[in-house]
């Protein structure tokens, strides 16, 4: 763990060293149990955007996210703080004005890269409207350069091909060409 946190301030100890701290106090806050249930996150989870499916060729769990299901005006901040890691395919299918949340992605960003850095192995983000490039140009100046290379725009007529390039065909969800069912994050087993 420490290695991440130096991995991600360029090995400089000092910057790494108060990255660190910092998140031993957030976690204090945000996950004072240790884990977080259910519970805590049930109204993000009624949203069934969220979905688990395997795992990559390097062995990093894979999250499947509907931004098409989100909608600010239905997520409490907090619960969306509480999500953690994963190797994304973010399909963006019908996502307009109406799922835009700028401030939940910060705040997601902000967990990526501040408290649980180098824990993002890619982001692959499909079905791009044009429309979210308007919204990108704000998110993209908050990354930083290590993070900005993990995001991957694909193409929709090389969809199943790049995805293929770091996901097994029994790891990719069905509805991108793979064999695996998406199964909603809450009912998932792991």
């Amino acid at each position: 763990m420490l290695r991440r946190f130096l991995r991600a301030r360029n090995l400089d100890v000092e910057k790494a060293s108060a990255l660190f701290l910092n998140y031993l106090e957030w976690r204090c806050t945000a996950v004072p149990n240790g884990f977080i249930s259910e519970t805590e996150i049930k109204n993000e989870l009624s949203h069934k955007e969220v979905f688990t499916q395997g795992f990559d060729k390097l062995g990093r769990p894979i999250v499947v996210y509907h931004a098409a299901k989100h909608f600010c005006s239905n997520r409490e901040m907090d619960e969306l703080k509480r999500q953690e890691k994963f190797t994304c395919i973010s399909d963006l299918n019908g996502w307009g004005y109406a799922n835009c949340d700028i401030r939940g992605y910060l705040a997601c960003l902000d967990i990526l890269q501040n408290r649980y850095p180098e824990r993002l192995g890619k982001a692959y983000l499909i079905h791009v409207p044009y429309i979210f490039m308007k919204a990108w140009k704000i998110i993209y100046q908050f990354l930083d350069k290590n993070t900005k290379e993990k995001f991957i725009f694909v193409e929709n007529k090389d969809l199943k091909a790049t995805l293929l390039e770091d996901i097994d065909e029994s790891q990719l969800p069905e509805m991108y060409g793979g064999k695996m069912p998406l199964v909603p994050v809450e009912e998932s087993t792991e």
